[in-house]
């Protein structure tokens, strides 16, 4: 096992040490979508944005809002403020958030052509706001824990490029695969090359870990996961920098109903593999066999709950992960938009509490 030294000024390294399986003090704990509507706070710098895409093109106001959970709860990490769709926008697809709607592209790749003339962008021009936005939050962060930086899956990616925005079945999408697969491994090639060049740069300004987010990997026949979806995550994790000014840059791969593909997750080259909430944490466990760290993996519903039923939820999933070094605490996705404040305070509490207690 690699030893991981602590970075210089980072007050709070247990994030980075748990991701390399290194024995830490407690489990480390934060949480997907931890800066968002949730907050009261959020919802008042949104607004004074004007935008979301304004929010979200702005560094100072990302930097913000990515301390905004830190301020209120212990977190072990921040994540930086984004949105996944960035790179098929920098693309030039045209995306828009209409109010109270999700991300629509305006020029969806709906033909050979259009599909044929996609580039990669360059991140130090077309997301330069992005890379900005990492290096505004690690000077406000000041050192104070480590910064995630993040971008979708080149399969996710292309979910949107092709369908137009969010969907219940991927329809488009899907009949791509059947019909035209040369077509939709072109789109993934590309988004492959962009994920990569754009997760280097962010670790360049300043993340000290990244995550992939394979949001609708899961959605896949069972065939069709590793050719369209794994096997392209992988060219992206081959390709990242692992040490950044001498430092080990971990890598987190997520795949939302990911868990009949634990083996080859697994075996991505991944540093740790994050886990939604219907996959088994003790399966999890003897597959990855101390090869791999694994994030996760509370139902984020569950928050909906008492504070004293969701601090015994928080117990059952740090015993079921076991005392092996290489966890992280997290929800098996994102927190959701009117999750009560009391029970994520509660939750944090108890995973930090229990977990060093029990050491």
């Amino acid at each position: 096992m690699e030893v991981h030294h602590r970075e210089a000024g980072l007050k709070n390294d247990t994030l980075l040490r748990a991701l390399l399986r290194e024995p830490t003090e407690y489990t480390p704990v934060w949480l997907m979508r931890q800066a968002g509507r949730y907050l009261p706070e959020y919802q008042a710098t949104r607004a004074r944005a004007g935008s979301f895409l304004a929010l979200a093109k702005t560094p100072e106001l990302c930097a913000e809002v990515a301390l905004q959970p830190l301020e209120r709860f212990p977190l072990d990490a921040a994540i930086l403020f984004s949105d996944i769709l960035t790179i098929p926008d920098a693309m030039g697809l045209g995306l828009a958030f209409g109010e109270g709607e999700g991300p629509r592209f305006e020029r969806p790749l709906r033909d050979e052509a259009a599909i044929r003339a996609l580039a990669a962008p360059d991140p130090t021009i077309e997301l330069r706001y992005v890379l900005d936005a990492v290096r505004a939050t690690r000077a406000a962060l000041a050192g104070r824990v480590p910064l995630i930086g993040f971008s979708g899956s080149p399969f996710t990616l292309a979910c949107y490029m092709v369908e137009g925005g969010g969907s219940d079945d991927w329809r488009h999408l899907k009949a791509l695969l059947l019909a035209r697969p040369e077509l939709l491994h072109h789109i993934l090639e590309v988004n492959a090359r962009a994920v990569a060049d754009y997760l280097n740069a962010q670790i360049e300004a300043g993340a000290q870990a990244v995550m992939i987010f394979d949001t609708w990997g899961g959605t896949l026949a069972h065939q069709d996961f590793e050719p369209f979806s794994l096997d392209y995550s992988k060219q992206v994790l081959r390709k990242l920098r692992t040490h950044n000014n001498g430092r080990r840059v971990p890598s987190i791969l997520f795949t939302k109903g990911g868990s009949p593909w634990l083996a080859p997750l697994m075996a991505s080259g991944s540093d740790a593999i994050g886990l939604d909430w219907t996959s088994d944490p003790r399966e999890a466990r003897r597959i990855a066999a101390g090869r791999v760290a694994l994030q996760g993996n509370l139902d984020p519903a569950a928050l909906f709950a008492a504070p004293e039923a969701v601090r015994a939820a928080a117990r059952r999933v740090v015993d079921a992960f076991g005392r092996t070094p290489g966890h992280v605490f997290n929800l098996g996705h994102g927190v959701l938009q009117k999750t009560p404040l009391d029970s994520v305070s509660a939750l944090v509490d108890e995973v930090l509490t229990y977990s060093r207690n029990r050491a």
